[in-house]
């Protein structure tokens, strides 16, 4: 209540309506897995924190993760998290985290020539661990001709050559002529010449990494007094979120490292495998360095995590304090609150499989999760097999799909028969866009079933109409060809045996309602636990829920028929008032799919009457 002391008009705001509730989002996904480059999800409780950028488009994954090429623990198998990213997109999806998971992975380094002491070194190294960081960066030398003005003008630590082939850094706080050689000689400006007979020196530097993509830093310099020099312009720690995702390589340079011994260093004149220095001290040299040390990691199963899900490393060997952990990942997404789907594609083909779907329940069970899982059923299960993996599964929030799904091969190539033109990818990033799309076209409150996999050419299997029989009752969702209709999803249960909870988008639906309520009602916490406050929580709640009836995404031909919400002192006790509680009784009915649809047909005689 606003005081009122001196005499006058006072004009107020006030509100004459309930506060809304805006329904959240339903179709950001996120995907944890190994990729071949890109920020790795560090250990719990290890700085820097995981940085998850919101992709838009597979190019955005292309640009931070790396392409489609198999990982180097894996050859011969595809990469399953970059191929069901693009499968994502390609379905319909719109937005995507990814959280990068590795194991005993090493990043690509290169040591240049100097002194043994790593003070003395200069190292280039890839910024993100494993093999994607194999590649090469070519350091080329510009020669732009020098004038009085431009060496007057050059910012402390520019590097010059004479023309009788001394080399000059200008110095910190310089006056014209402080440009001093190595031996310490000064260079002195000639004092009204537009031309002075030499060439400033600057860098221009072309990184490559092993799936061709690229990116060039022109302007560099030599001098570690300059803004652009190079320890700084492709440094280890980026300053901007940009180059922090996507910069391929960083240069480390020892502090003991002048300017002249560092232009030695980077084209050296000796031989030096991996090197290859072209030119010469008048044109200019370049220099490519080879990068090849770069280690993607293992596949192989690694200790298993504890009840709670956030020890071991589950996902791939290693140590328990490995940095690439499923386990890791997860409790790092669990603070992008935006995430309503979240899968681990390729997890099935792993050894170490039941762990990570362990992680994956824990994970969407958590309490204000607001998330459902997709699970893969392993590659080339008979139907009884598919059976026995959804025997192991038992939750609401979680949804398991079989078969694998047939796609074409990104990389095949004409010529190339060492490239399958076909391979076999698992289907959850497919149905993860399908989530999307269904949810964008239709509604969260309808079954994403019944839906064309765009991308399949096939399935690994074809399921007939009594192995779905024997399959949809369990909860394993099939997906069929269908004569006339294509490659479909014919399945919308979760892997839940609680009957309330049976379908995938009851579940979605609940969740979506859940969320939106959750973050539309934060305003009550705190406020005067009474009556009024009990009238404007429901008044609010309702609202929302009418606009959901009238969406048609309840069931119900009256509003009483299609939700009651009750916020008052049958709801509350004494006991829940004196602890600060509000309790808010909501009640919906939902649609549930119309699963099997009966049509009953019999004879009737000329006569008879309907």
């Amino acid at each position: 209540m606003p005081e009122y002391l001196a005499p006058g008009v006072y004009v107020e705001e006030t509100s004459f309506r309930a506060k809304s509730i805006e329904g959240v989002g339903t179709t950001t996904t996120a995907f944890v897995g190994p990729t071949r480059r890109g920020p790795v999800v560090p250990a719990l409780g290890v700085n820097p924190p995981p940085m998850f950028e919101l992709l838009t488009s597979f190019n955005d994954f292309v640009r931070i993760y790396g392409n489609l090429e198999p990982l180097q623990f894996a050859p011969t198998q595809p990469n399953y998290l970059a191929q069901a990213v693009l499968g994502f997109f390609n379905e319909g999806g719109s937005r995507l985290y990814v959280a990068r998971v590795q194991n005993g992975g090493t990043a690509a380094v290169r040591a240049l020539q100097g002194a043994a002491a790593d003070d003395d070194r200069v190292f280039i190294r890839s910024r993100f661990p494993g093999s994607g960081g194999n590649g090469r960066v070519t350091i080329r030398e510009i020669f732009t001709p020098a004038n009085r003005t431009s060496l007057q003008n050059a910012p402390a630590g520019s590097f010059f050559r004479a023309a009788d082939g001394t080399t000059y850094q200008k110095q910190s706080g310089a006056t014209d002529g402080a440009w001093t050689a190595e031996n310490d000689n000064p260079f002195a400006l000639p004092d009204d010449a537009s031309v002075v007979a030499g060439n400033l020196i600057s860098l221009s530097v072309l990184a490559e990494d092993r799936g061709g993509e690229s990116e060039v830093f022109d302007e560099v310099s030599l001098g570690n007094q300059d803004p652009r020099y190079l320890g700084t312009t492709i440094s280890p720690n980026p300053a901007t979120r940009d180059a922090q995702l996507r910069q391929l390589y960083s240069f480390d340079i020892g502090p003991a490292v002048s300017v002249f011994e560092l232009r030695g260093i980077l084209f050296p004149t000796a031989t030096v495998v991996g090197t290859t220095v072209t030119g010469d001290a008048t044109n200019g040299f370049t220099a490519v360095h080879t990068i090849g040390t770069g280690i993607d990691g293992t596949a192989a199963a690694g200790n298993a995590p504890n009840a709670a899900g956030t020890d071991g490393n589950a996902p791939v060997g290693g140590a328990p304090t490995d940095a690439g952990t499923y386990s890791a990942a997860l409790e790092h997404l669990l603070g992008v609150e935006d995430i309503s789907i979240i899968a681990a594609p390729g997890h099935s083909a792993l050894a170490d499989r039941l762990n990570i779907q362990g992680l994956l329940r824990s994970h969407v069970e958590r309490a204000r999760a607001y998330r459902i899982g997709v699970l893969d059923t392993p590659p080339n299960l008979t139907p009884s097999e598919a059976r026995l993996e959804r025997a192991r599964i038992d939750s609401s929030r979680l949804a398991l799909y079989y078969p694998w799904i047939t796609v074409s091969n990104a990389l095949a190539r004409p010529g190339r028969a060492d490239i399958p033109a076909e391979i076999n990818l698992p289907p959850s990033g497919f149905i993860c866009g399908i989530y999307a799309r269904n949810d964008t076209f239709q509604s969260v409150s309808k079954a994403p079933a019944n839906e064309v996999v765009n991308s399949a050419l096939r399935f690994e299997r074809d399921i007939n109409f009594a192995e779905n029989q024997l399959l949809n009752p369990l909860g394993v969702n099939c997906l069929r060809y269908l004569t006339g209709r294509g490659y479909r999803v014919w399945g919308a249960r979760t892997a839940s045996s609680d009957p309330e909870f049976k379908y995938v988008n009851v579940r979605r639906y609940f969740i979506y309602l859940e969320a939106s309520i959750d973050h539309g009602t934060q305003w009550a916490v705190f406020e005067n636990n009474g009556p009024r406050l009990w009238t404007n929580v429901q008044e609010t709640v309702e609202a929302f829920l009418y606009n959901e009836w009238v969406s048609g995404n309840l069931l119900g031909a009256t509003q009483k028929e299609a939700y009651f919400v009750r916020c008052d002192r049958s709801t509350m006790t004494q006991n829940d008032l004196d602890n600060g509680r509000l309790i808010c009784l909501i009640g919906v009915a939902v649609l549930k799919p119309a699963e099997f649809v009966i049509f009953r047909i019999g004879q009737k005689t000329a006569d008879a009457r309907s």
